[in-house]
């Protein structure tokens, strides 16, 4: 980071000073261009003096051991950092920059502005209880192996002081909170607290740090694991008579959608999209559920109602499935069959060298979503990428069915598609080789999640499966998830839609299994707008290789479609259609 600062110091002091033979000065787009870059590098160091939590995620570790307490002159100053931002981006021209910068600069714009807005609309610190959770940085200071344990340590000692200040501040700023971000910010410290109460005090013991610093160390974590037991109880017994609704309301929805998805389109419109995608896969749906039909039931009378016909066929394929001790292992033996196929239909180029890690979920991430993927941060191009995978562990008999029926022997490969190869893994390997920091730091949600979903129906087209109707019908219904995502979110946030309303939907009209609708309406209950991100992204990535397989005509190839999609970065999806189709 240093070095790269130097250099760009000296490059733009070159063009800043180099005069033509004619006295002229070098033109004004490399000037631009290149203060920008520079720019960027300022921009990032105050950024993370303010976002200490997030550097440590993204790789960056010069403030591990600095815990800011969330206060109104934390608040302000975060205030004062966006708008001094918001006016240095006011010093350059965009028509004067490169189309990489440009998309930095739109990106760096939105950033500040959704935290503006966050701080001064939105107000989430005063209803969202889960807002406040220390222990997804203090986990990843333990888990990644970017420094010798010993430093890992002692920053991990030193950003712990601050916490008991920490929780203290959050029980002051809560007001009439949320009672569904109450129940997930006690589960997740509940969930997470043992990486204080344990996992800290086995990792001290693989080190040489002398016996007495130790004892300190442990007093602290115990400190602080008693904090965070502390806020979880304080939250559970705390009186709250006139709760927020979790609901966020049009306006506000339509705000966080802007800075959020930062689609080309408004969330109406995505909204309006999804239900007419929703009566296509209906269509499709229902075409592969005849021509099955017969295999499955022989003579038996096909149902003359349409959605009966398919939850039929559905119900009858979703009984092929693993047990519940099988679904980890069931899933780490999918990856290698994905590479594979990858590399014989030459989709994309897969690096053999980043590390895929398939693990249980932590008890931290716990409570959202049942699979995901925690990749390295930009300045750790080396770590590891997690496939966290939620455990059944003690499940009751008839919810792990359910769950297990729901990803079935189809659906899983689909998942593993999305979340891993060529999905979530591989995007975020490829971003993290993106041509600016900016990109992959400040990261387009319904981009990464849009391309997640479009490789699904890649892979299918490419062949994987067979092309066997029983797939294509499974990715349907698990299209219509990512349609439904939608539907139910905006419905949700922006109107009255109710729990028995969106569980109907999500089985009858969906096909999915009481526990992931269960499922899905505790999550639409403890987030807003990045449920909408899965449609709107893969829309306009499918919408986006349309538009380019007739500007490249006779000279389009798949292969060079997604490579040079991907190569932007995690930009959103609008900028890079903009320069994908761009006449030269």
């Amino acid at each position: 980071m240093i070095k790269k600062s130097i250099l760009i110091a000296a490059i733009a002091l070159s063009f800043f000073t180099a005069c033509k033979k004619d006295g002229g000065v070098a033109p004004q787009f490399q000037k631009d261009s290149t203060a920008f870059v520079a720019y960027e590098d300022r921009f990032l160091e105050e950024l993370w003096k303010h976002q200490p939590d997030w550097a440590t995620q993204t790789g960056y570790h010069k403030y591990d051991s600095i815990l800011i307490v969330p206060n109104a002159d934390s608040r302000d100053k975060l205030l004062k950092f966006t708008r001094k931002q918001l006016d240095s981006l006011g010093n350059f021209e965009q028509n004067v920059l490169t189309d990489n910068n440009k998309i930095d600069y739109h990106l760096i714009e939105n950033q500040m502005q959704y935290t503006q807005w966050q701080l001064q609309q939105e107000k989430a610190y005063e209803w969202d209880p889960s807002s406040y959770n220390v222990i997804g940085a203090f986990a990843f200071i333990l888990n990644e192996k970017y420094e010798p344990l010993d430093h890992r340590l002692r920053s991990f000692y030193m950003k712990m002081a601050n916490i008991p200040a920490y929780y203290k501040e959050a029980e002051k700023q809560l007001k009439n909170p949320v009672t569904e971000l109450t129940d997930l910010a006690i589960e997740q410290h509940n969930g997470g607290v043992s990486v204080f109460e344990s996992d800290f005090a086995d990792s001290l013991k693989k080190t040489n740090i002398p016996q007495p610093e130790k004892q300190k160390m442990l007093e602290r974590a115990k400190q602080s694991a008693d904090a965070i037991k502390g806020y979880a109880a304080w939250l559970k017994s705390m009186k709250n008579d006139k709760p927020r609704s979790f609901r966020l309301g049009k306006e506000l929805y339509q705000d966080k959608f802007k800075y959020e998805i930062q689609s080309a389109s408004t969330p109406q419109q995505v909204f309006n999209a999804a239900m007419e995608r929703k009566k296509y896969l209906h269509r499709d749906m229902a075409k592969y559920s005849k021509q099955l039909w017969p295999k499955y039931f022989g003579k038996a009378a096909m149902p003359t109602d349409t959605l009966e016909l398919i939850g039929k066929m559905i119900d009858t394929l979703s009984s092929k499935h693993v047990q519940p001790d099988e679904f980890q292992s069931a899933i780490s033996a999918q990856i290698p069959k994905l590479t594979a196929f990858v590399k014989s239909k030459d989709l994309l180029f897969i690096d053999p060298t980043k590390p895929l890690v398939v693990r249980k979920e932590p008890g931290y991430m716990a409570g959202v979503a049942g699979a995901s993927v925690s990749s390295p941060g930009p300045y750790d191009k080396t770590g590891n990428t997690y496939f966290n995978v939620g455990s059944l562990s003690g499940w009751p008999a008839a919810k792990a069915e359910s769950y297990l029926r729901e990803y079935n022997q189809y659906i899983l490969q689909i998942l593993c598609i999305h979340e891993a190869i060529p999905g979530h893994y591989t995007q975020l390997v490829y971003a993290n080789k993106a041509p600016s920091m900016i990109k992959s730091i400040l990261g387009n949600g319904a981009m990464i999640e849009g391309w997640a979903v479009y490789t699904e129906q890649m892979m299918l087209e490419n062949g994987y499966g067979n092309n066997e109707p029983e797939m294509w019908l499974m990715w349907d219904k698990w299209n219509l998830r990512s349609v439904c995502n939608t539907i139910v979110d905006y419905s949700v946030h922006t109107g009255t839609m109710t729990k028995e309303q969106v569980v109907k939907l999500l089985t009858h009209e969906a096909f999915q299994q009481q526990a992931e609708a269960d499922n899905k309406w505790k999550r639409v209950s403890v987030t807003s707008v990045q449920l909408t991100s899965y449609y709107s992204g893969y829309k306009e990535i499918i919408d986006l290789r349309e538009s380019y397989k007739k500007k490249m005509a006779e000279k389009y190839k798949l292969k060079d479609f997604n490579e040079k999609f991907l190569s932007y970065g995690s930009a959103p999806v609008k900028y890079i259609s903009e320069l994908m189709l761009k006449k030269k």
